[in-house]
């Protein structure tokens, strides 16, 4: 069933109005008619059963059948720091991020960084990935609203990632924790949690040495080095084991 999100406003009683390029897909891509049902979901993770009754391309009316509490939603909040990778890898990492469950992505600078952004174009940038977020979440069946944030320097990253109740840092040269015996001694009970991954030349060791007086907890993921656009589908997918399955 086709999945949309919607803000607060949009939901009056027993309608829920949708707009722009919703409502255009799903008259003319979707060519869906009165009658067909869609899943909304709002900003509190909650799903509507819908039945639509009103279409002419820039609106769409959808009558409220069923509410309930949306399924899709990992037991904490993740918050992924990735430092900028070079190419279109962040577009990827974006997705599979999203599908693991991830609440929040935000890329950063980092001293190894090829790729940094530009000042101009960093709004269109947004743009681009929070639709690459939005239909990611639509396909997966996420019941809220993933966002990509704005980027931040490495001070910035060290001062957000630490307010989490659990903060990692994706390590290769840490040797001595290992990501499953961090989860296992520190991860009960914990609503939030960040984790940071570097670009494709890694972290520096001043930059490690910066992330642990900040309360950052460098974690090795294994005895193989993986790809940046590999890292955080690892490590998201083994967080996802630890707290789901």
């Amino acid at each position: 069933m086709p999945r949309f999100f919607v803000c607060e406003e949009n939901i009056d009683g027993e309608y829920i109005t949708l707009l722009g390029d919703d409502a255009h897909h799903i008259s003319f891509s979707l060519r869906m008619a009165a009658g067909e049902e869609i899943t909304v979901c709002d900003r509190d993770g909650n799903e509507y059963i819908c039945v639509l009754s009103d279409l002419d391309g820039e609106t769409v009316k959808a009558k409220i059948c069923e509410t309930r509490k949306g399924e899709g939603e990992p037991p904490l909040e993740i918050h992924v720091y990735q430092a900028f990778p070079k190419g279109d890898k962040l577009e990827l990492i974006i997705q599979k991020a999203v599908e693991l469950g991830a609440a929040y992505i935000t890329p950063f600078e980092s001293e190894r960084c090829v790729k940094r952004p530009k000042a101009d174009k960093i709004d269109k940038q947004l743009l681009r990935m929070n639709k690459i977020a939005t239909e990611a979440a639509k396909q997966c069946g996420r019941a809220r609203l993933p966002e990509v944030k704005a980027p931040l320097s490495f001070s910035e990253m060290l001062g957000k990632a630490s307010e989490s109740d659990l903060a990692i840092f994706c390590y290769e040269d840490c040797h001595t924790l290992s990501l499953k015996e961090l989860l296992s001694q520190k991860g009960e009970g914990v609503r939030s949690l960040s984790v940071v991954i570097g670009s494709e030349g890694g972290f520096s060791s001043s930059e490690a040495e910066r992330v642990e007086k900040c309360g950052i907890i460098p974690v090795s993921l294994g005895k193989r080095i993986l790809r940046c656009e590999t890292a955080p589908i690892f490590a998201l997918s083994s967080i996802a084991f630890f707290y789901e399955l």
